[in-house]
C-alpha cells in the first residue's frame, strides 16, 4: 500500500490569509443545534474533521460537502468559509439552509397559532373516533389504529392532506399528521404572499422536520413503523401518538430561530440537491468532504417522510402484490451506488475521478464496516489520484448511530479520513 501516514499539523497565521496555511485551531467546530435523529451522523467527530480541513484547506476555497445528509459540515463549520452544500435528497438543503442563511421575518409569526384554526377545521371534516385516549387495552387499541390507517382510502374534501391520508396510524396518528399538513400549509402561504423568505420557510420546514422525529413512534427513522404486539409495545407507541406536534415544533422554532440569527453568516454558501456526479461536474477548484453511506441500506428508504414533507407532491407509493407496502415508500426513491457491493468500487472510481477533473482536494470519510474494505478503498484512492496528488489517511474510533437499523442502537467503529491533496 503505497500510502503515506500523516500526524503533523501545519500550522500558519489567520484563516483569512489568502494563501497561507491555517492552523488547526482555526478550524474548531462551532455548537451546533441537531435537529433530526440521523443514520451515521457525523456531528460527534467534527473536531476530527476540522483536524483534516486544516490540513488541505486553502483559505480562498469553498468547503463542498457532497454528501451532506443532516448537515453537520454546515452546521459545524458554516462560519468558517463559504460551504456548497449538496445531497440528492432535497430534506438536506433544507436543514443546510438553516445553518447557513438568516431568517429575518418569521420571527414575526405565531405559526402553531396561525395552524391552530386550520386544525380544527380538519379534525371536524374527518371521521370520528380517530383521537388516542390515554388508557386502551390491547385489541381497542389496535382497533383504533386501524381507523387511523384506514384514512387511505378516504376521499378528502380538503387541501393540504397529504400525510393526513398516506401517514395516518403509521408514524404518527391521524391528529399528529393533521398539524404536519396544517403547519406545512401555513409556511406555504406565508411564504407564497412574500410575508417570510426562503431562508424563513426553510428553517420552518427544519422545525416541522424535527417535531415529526420526536413524535414518531419509530425508532428516528421511517422505515417501517412499531405495531402493538404486546401491551408494552402498545403503551410505548401510544406515549407517542399523545405526543404534541405543536409544541415540539413551537420549542424547536424558538431555539433555533434564536441560534439562526445568532450566528448564520453570508459567506456566499450555495445549496445544491444533485447526484454526486452532477454536483462534481459543476465545481470549480474546491475541497470537498465526502461522507458516501456505508452501509446497503439505502438513506432513501430511512428518510422518505421528510423527503415527502420538503417536496408535498403527493407522491405514489410502493406497491407490492397489489398493496400498498407497510413502509409507504415513494416509488422514486434515490439507489445509492454506494450501498450495492456490486456497484461501490465503481463508484468510488467516479468519485476520485469528479475530483480530480475540478483541480480540488478530497477529505473522504468511510469506516472499517463499509460496503468495501477500507484497505482496498486506500489504495484505490492512491492509484487513482496518481503522482498530481498526495494521498494519506488517518484514523479514529467513535460509536456510529445505526437508529435501530440493528440490534444494538450504535456500534464502535474505526472512522479513517483518506485525504487527497494536490501536489
Amino acid at each position: 500500500m503505497d500510502v503515506a501516514v500523516k500526524n503533523e499539523v501545519a500550522v500558519s497565521n489567520d484563516i483569512g490569509a489568502v494563501g497561507e496555511r491555517p492552523r488547526v485551531s482555526d478550524y474548531a467546530p462551532r455548537a451546533y443545534p441537531q435537529v433530526i435523529k440521523y443514520m451515521g451522523s457525523k456531528a460527534s467527530i467534527l473536531r476530527f474533521i476540522g483536524e483534516g480541513f486544516a490540513k488541505i484547506h486553502e483559505p480562498d476555497k469553498p468547503l463542498v460537502d457532497l454528501f451532506a445528509g443532516a448537515c453537520a459540515i454546515s452546521g459545524g463549520f458554516g462560519h468558517l468559509a463559504p460551504i456548497i452544500s449538496n445531497d440528492i435528497q432535497s430534506y438536506s438543503a433544507t436543514i443546510a439552509s438553516t445553518y447557513l442563511h438568516k431568517a429575518q421575518n418569521i420571527g414575526a409569526f405565531d405559526i402553531v397559532s396561525l395552524a391552530y384554526k386550520v386544525v380544527q377545521e380538519k379534525l371536524s371534516a374527518l371521521p370520528a373516533g380517530l383521537l388516542y385516549p390515554e388508557n386502551l387495552n390491547l385489541e381497542d387499541f389496535n382497533e383504533l389504529e386501524g381507523r387511523n390507517r384506514a384514512l387511505l382510502q378516504l376521499d378528502f374534501s380538503f387541501a393540504y392532506h397529504l400525510f393526513t391520508k398516506n401517514y395516518s396510524g403509521t408514524w404518527w396518528s391521524a391528529e399528529q399528521c393533521v398539524w404536519i399538513d396544517s403547519i406545512r400549509e401555513v409556511l406555504d402561504q406565508l411564504h407564497d404572499n412574500r410575508s417570510i423568505g426562503i431562508a424563513d420557510f426553510q428553517l420552518g420546514l427544519t422545525c416541522l422536520m424535527h417535531a415529526m422525529a420526536y413524535t414518531s413512534q419509530g425508532t428516528g427513522h421511517y422505515a417501517q413503523y412499531r405495531d402493538a404486539k404486546t401491551v408494552s409495545s402498545m403503551k410505548d407507541i401510544n406515549k407517542y401518538r399523545r405526543q404534541s406536534v405543536a409544541s415540539y415544533f413551537a420549542r424547536k422554532f424558538d431555539s433555533l430561530l434564536r441560534w439562526n440569527l445568532a450566528n448564520a453568516t453570508d459567506r456566499r454558501h450555495q445549496l445544491v440537491s444533485q447526484d454526486y456526479h452532477d454536483c462534481l461536474a459543476d465545481l470549480q477548484p474546491s475541497v470537498i468532504y465526502a461522507d458516501p453511506p456505508y452501509a446497503f441500506v439505502h438513506y432513501s428508504r430511512f428518510y422518505h417522510a421528510i423527503e415527502t414533507l420538503v417536496k408535498y407532491d403527493y407522491p405514489t407509493l410502493q406497491v407490492k402484490s397489489g398493496e400498498i407496502v407497510k413502509g409507504r415508500y415513494r416509488v422514486d426513491r434515490h439507489q445509492s451506488p454506494f450501498c450495492i457491493r456490486t456497484q461501490v468500487r465503481e463508484a468510488f472510481a467516479d468519485l476520485f475521478d469528479g475530483v480530480k477533473e475540478s483541480e480540488s482536494d478530497l477529505l473522504l470519510s468511510y469506516s472499517n464496516t463499509g460496503m468495501i474494505n477500507i484497505e482496498e478503498l486506500i489504495d484505490l484512492a492512491s492509484s487513482s489520484f496518481g503522482k498530481r496528488y498526495e494521498v494519506w489517511f488517518e484514523n479514529i474510533d467513535h460509536d456510529h448511530m445505526t437508529m435501530g437499523r440493528l440490534k444494538d442502537r450504535s456500534r464502535q467503529v474505526k472512522e479513517s479520513l483518506i485525504m487527497a491533496k494536490r501536489r
